[in-house]
């Protein structure tokens, strides 16, 4: 099956309130714990979070780490007022900092960051390799770099049991967006692809279950 784009932002409020209320608890957590399986001895301490939406990967990982502080960006503005909203509530304002950033992006330091996280954003992306860009023009030599994203199925059969399976008890909009969100991933094999184009095949890529893929490793030093 040929990859379905979809919009790059998910901005109308609707969609927005619908994301930050869905209980999206498992799989947020599942990428906090299988950050510190790929990675057990690094200690972020300079975090960016790449699409970090309504924020609550970005409190998550925040707890699970307490050393450092993080760097939320995203291009919504319907996700970070809310995202803003969930960190004051949990009281994460001094170390939990959101920009409103659409990626290609020159305003951040580039190489700062130790290290870089990104949910669900790649798909997204109409050109991949902004995503890629952008970890190498802002993760410091050596910086841990974790990215999990959908991928592909092989028919839209296939995409509609993901659907029915894993969302079939969530509001429409939410059902929607994971059907055309899958559609819109890339396969393991496209992004191993887009990483030798860029010289980062130091990035690992592996099939996590029968709905994502992770991306991480080290940079090289």
């Amino acid at each position: 099956m040929e990859r379905i784009p979809e919009p790059e932002l998910m901005d109308d409020p609707e969609q927005a309130r619908a994301y930050a209320g869905a209980d999206f608890s498992e799989p947020h957590q599942a990428f906090v714990e299988r950050f510190a399986q790929c990675f057990p001895r690094h200690r972020p301490r300079r975090v960016l979070d790449l699409g970090c939406g309504a924020a609550d990967i970005t409190i998550r990982f925040a707890r699970a780490h307490p050393g450092c502080d993080l760097t939320g960006v995203d291009g919504a503005p319907a996700m970070l007022a809310l995202a803003r909203e969930a960190i004051t509530r949990v009281e994460l304002d001094h170390r939990v900092h959101l920009h409103e950033v659409r990626l290609p992006d020159k305003t951040l330091a580039q190489h700062a960051f130790d290290t870089l996280i990104s949910n669900s954003l790649l798909h997204h992306l109409a050109d991949p390799q902004v995503l890629w860009r952008v970890v190498e023009d802002y993760a410091e030599p050596g910086a841990a770099v974790f990215i999990m994203d959908l991928r592909r199925p092989d028919t839209r059969k296939q995409a509609g049991r993901l659907v029915q399976e894993y969302s079939g008890s969530e509001p429409e909009v939410l059902r929607r967006d994971f059907f055309n969100s899958l559609l819109a991933a890339y396969r393991p094999e496209e992004i191993a692809a887009q990483l030798a184009k860029i010289n980062l095949s130091c990035l690992q890529v592996e099939a996590v279950d029968d709905r994502h893929v992770a991306v991480h490793g080290h940079l090289s030093s």
